[in-house]
């Protein structure tokens, strides 16, 4: 998804609302006011589908602290799609339902099967 842009509702479609790259490491997403969501693969633990009726259905990545970066249907390659299925478990059919059937709410498609890991306990001289 390099440089592909998304477009505002109601705005003239080349000047884009933001860019999502794509990458082997994560997801990052650049808007136009300067802003900036990044998540890393490694630390994808949900992913959520919804939208609203006159808006982009929005596939959101989560981390454990509830952070992550938005990506817009509109803005999904076929390089975003391969790289969800190496998240374990990932089930594309059940994706491609939710992203159908988006309304207002969020629905969780995928969630992390492998409880976060306690920190070791380290002991210091």
């Amino acid at each position: 998804m390099h440089g592909n842009s998304v477009p505002e509702p109601g705005t003239d479609s080349r000047v884009p609302d933001s860019y999502v790259y794509v990458t082997e490491e994560g997801v990052t997403r650049h808007y136009s006011d300067g802003s900036v969501e990044a998540l890393a693969w490694e630390d994808v633990v949900e992913v959520r589908v919804g939208g609203a009726d006159d808006a982009d259905v929005l596939i959101v990545l989560l981390d454990r602290d509830g952070e992550g970066c938005v990506v817009p249907r509109s803005a999904t390659d076929a390089t975003f799609l391969a790289r969800l299925r190496y998240l374990p478990d990932f089930d594309l059919d059940r994706l491609s339902s939710a992203m159908e059937t988006a309304n207002s709410g969020y629905v969780v498609v995928w969630r992390s099967p492998e409880p976060p890991s306690p920190l070791p306990d380290l002991e210091y001289d």
